[in-house]
């Protein structure tokens, strides 16, 4: 039934009631009056059942069983009717008790009242329903029962006590007749009182609140009539105008126009309803039980006890009191834990950035403080880095925000397999992270080196393999300055930073105090004037043989640290220094220290040296390596001029002669960070270089067999094409023995020593690199 249809059912009820007072009157005598009075009754509850059988049909869940429950019960009160009007108007003696029609009619508070419970269980919107200590249990449907049980008990003694006892005991002559009388009452009483406590508590979702009231309305109306009738019995009436069963017509239409409705179950926002419950709701089903303790303790006074029904009744009201009691200590508990479990996730939201799952700049603030108060010194070291993500705003105008989000999130995660699980990694706001490092920590640097290892590996976004690079600032707090701030170490952390995005970005600067400005290699290198600028020098790694872990070579590289204290990476100086066209010359001094510092050492080892790929067939380089190899008289075979391929080779035909000119100086040439960058078999093929370096990427990845393959391949190809190969980037006793397996001899990494002056490095003389 639907809204347009409510004044249809409307009129119907109209209609049907002026019928009922006409009929009342019997202008056409008693008999036909009742005839027509007992058909009415029994065309109300095949309506009923016809109705809810058809609608059901419509349905599922839930909201088919209520009306089939319904239906049923209505089709055994339509038979209890049926037997009655044959007692009454056909066989003439009066209905004996009991009968088969007591079964009839007595099946339909037993289903109604089931149907009452599958209804109220009929939600489509449990998460949006009102905060009740009883839907916090899964107990709603105990809840109700017990409620209604204490008062349909309460209301049953104080019934039985006022007139119903005396009503019983004078109708019903033995044990059988007794159960009848005192079934009618105590089921419409059970009933009632249920459909009265789900509308009043508000426990139905709204979309069947119609269907609840409309049901509610003719349980009602069929209790009142046999209320009434009831009544007429205890005085003695000898005849019942149709009057008294207008309950008996009317209660089954509004139960058939309750199975008719369908339910509005367009979604609405209810938060704006007030939640909890009232406290005269939690107090309406202790009203009768207080009003019960009056009546007994007046007839205790009295002197006339309550009978054997009263106290039996009264001891069930008692034990329902005290379990509705603990189904509501129970509640509660339950209740307090969700409260505090969603205490827990507020305060993790609070403290933690929804989108990667770090800490947030608020939890970041708080270690720092603490970190900063227990005093950074010897015994409570404690480093700042500064990450944030070079060009992040191509990726967003590239893969939209969501791409960028998803970024973000496999940032965070790299970054937290780089550090210890003490440590603390904070996501401060768009692409910009902190990390705090504390207690024992590794040197800063190689800290800063891991994390932009981890992030030089491509992301995937979206199908698309996306290279990231980061600026870093690294703050290490000096233990004698004092009254230094985590607002300070952040500051200068965001300096340091900023420091590096000016020097070309992709950088680690560390923090150092500074009057003079950012850094400036270019300056320095041309302020020197062919000499050494300061604070420049060459630090070197050994190269080992895996079988014995012998040094056989080291590998030179630069570095260079401002007159302030900064040391500036790498990658930063000398990106600077090839902007500003100053290549070549660094080219030459690394060359040339390189080899002054090998000879002065007096050390039987090759020397590996870094040349930009751009330059190779440069005839200032070919001079630079005859003119360092005779100033120092350095063999020549004891050199090694590593191309490095952040760029191309111009030309390949061209480079592969200036390869066979350095090799015809006895020089060996090698290709760097093969499998990175611009290598590829095509270079490797057109170059004939003597030996290659396999990249980091090749022999640090998560996936080691597939690395084990990979590295037996590359290995193999190059024995076939007689290169002598070395494995950079070894830091693990695993990583070694994956690329001793693949068939590799020689390796460079952490695990055999850092960068350092030679004076530094323990190493003893070696044989020069061959083949294989």
């Amino acid at each position: 039934m639907t809204v347009r249809r409510y004044p249809v059912a409307i009129l119907l009820v109209v209609v049907t009631a002026a019928l009922i007072v006409v009929n009342g009157f019997a202008f056409w005598g008693d008999t036909f009056a009742l005839w027509i009075d007992d058909a009415m009754q029994l065309s109300a509850g095949v309506a009923a059942v016809v109705c809810g059988c058809l609608v059901a049909r419509r349905f599922g869940g839930h909201q088919r069983w209520w009306r089939l429950l319904i239906a049923l019960g209505m089709a055994g009160w339509s038979l209890g009717q049926c037997v009655w009007s044959w007692f009454q108007l056909v066989d003439g003696r009066g209905l004996p008790s009991p009968s088969l029609a007591d079964i009839g009619y007595l099946s339909f508070p037993v289903l109604a009242l089931a149907a009452l419970f599958t209804l109220a269980r009929a939600r489509i919107r449990p998460d949006r329903e009102r905060w009740q200590p009883a839907q916090w249990t899964a107990h709603f449907g105990i809840a109700v029962v017990l409620d209604g049980l204490v008062v349909t008990g309460s209301l049953f003694i104080l019934t039985w006590t006022a007139a119903l006892g005396q009503l019983v005991r004078a109708t019903a002559p033995d044990a059988g007749s007794w159960a009848v009388a005192i079934a009618y009452p105590l089921s419409d009483l059970v009933i009632v009182v249920v459909a009265v406590l789900l509308v009043v508590f508000d426990r139905v979702d709204r979309p069947y609140r119609a269907n609840l009231l409309l049901l509610a309305v003719g349980i009602v109306a069929l209790a009142c009539s046999d209320s009434v009738f009831a009544y007429l019995v205890s005085i003695g009436a000898e005849s019942m105008k149709p009057w008294a069963d207008a309950g008996f017509v009317l209660g089954p239409m509004f139960i058939a126009f309750a199975l008719l409705v369908t339910p509005n179950t367009r979604r609405r926002d209810d938060a704006a309803q007030p939640g909890g419950v009232d406290w005269w709701q939690l107090a309406l089903p202790y009203i009768p039980v207080t009003a019960v303790a009056l009546l007994i303790t007046v007839q205790l006074i009295g002197g006339a006890g309550p009978d054997g029904v009263e106290v039996f009744v009264g001891v069930l009201v008692v034990f329902l009191v005290l379990a509705r009691q603990l189904l509501s200590v129970l509640d509660n508990r339950l209740l307090l834990r969700r409260v505090y479990e969603g205490q827990q996730q507020l305060t993790h939201q609070a403290f933690h950035d929804p989108l990667t799952g770090l800490a947030n700049r608020a939890l970041f603030g708080d270690r720092l403080d603490s970190a900063v108060a227990e005093g950074a010194d010897a015994r409570h070291p404690l480093v700042l880095i500064f990450v944030d993500l070079d060009d992040f705003k191509e990726v967003n105008d590239r893969f939209g925000h969501a791409g960028g989000d998803l970024l973000l999130h496999a940032v965070a995660q790299r970054l937290l397999g780089c550090v210890r699980s003490t440590d603390t990694v904070a996501r401060l706001g768009g692409d910009e992270f902190a990390i705090l490092l504390e207690g024992e920590v590794d040197a800063p640097q190689a800290v800063a080196d891991r994390i932009r290892g981890a992030l030089r590996r491509p992301f995937a976004v979206h199908g698309t393999l996306v290279p990231v690079r980061a600026s870093m600032g690294l703050v290490v707090p000096d233990p004698a300055e004092p009254q230094v701030t985590s607002d300070v170490l952040l500051g200068r952390a965001d300096t340091s930073m900023y420091a590096g995005k000016r020097l070309g970005k992709d950088t680690t600067v560390v923090y150092r105090p500074s009057h003079d400005g950012p850094p400036d290699f270019p300056s320095a290198l041309r302020r020197a004037a062919g000499g050494i600028p300061e604070g420049f020098e060459l630090v070197f790694q050994p190269i080992v043989r895996l079988g014995d872990e012998t040094p056989v070579a080291v590998e030179a590289l630069a570095r260079w640290t401002t007159p302030d204290g900064t040391a500036v990476s790498p990658e930063t100086f000398v990106r600077a220094v090839e902007g500003a066209g100053l290549g070549a010359e660094l080219d030459a001094l690394v060359l040339d220290l390189a080899c002054r510092e090998i000879t002065a050492a007096g050390l039987d080892l090759t020397v590996h040296v870094n040349v930009c790929a751009s330059r190779l067939g440069a005839a200032a380089l070919e001079r630079s390596v005859s003119a360092s190899l005779a100033r120092y008289g350095l063999p020549a075979d004891r050199l090694v001029v590593e191309i490095t391929e952040t760029v191309p080779v111009p030309d390949l035909a061209q480079g592969a002669d200036a390869i066979r000119r350095l090799q015809a100086l006895g020089v060996r040439v090698a290709l760097d960070d093969f499998g990175a960058g611009y290598s590829s078999l095509t270079v490797l093929h057109a170059l004939p270089v003597d030996l290659i370096k396999l990249d980091r990427a090749l022999t640090t990845g998560i996936q080691p067999e597939r690395d084990a393959a990979l590295c037996r391949s590359l290995v193999g190809l190059c024995a076939d094409l007689d290169l002598a190969v070395v494995a950079e980037g070894i830091e693990t006793a695993e990583q070694a023995e994956l690329i001793i397996r693949a068939g590799c001899t020689t390796a460079q990494g952490y695990r055999f020593g850092r960068p350092a002056p030679l004076s530094a490095l323990r190493l003893s003389g070696a044989t020069p690199l061959s083949a294989g």
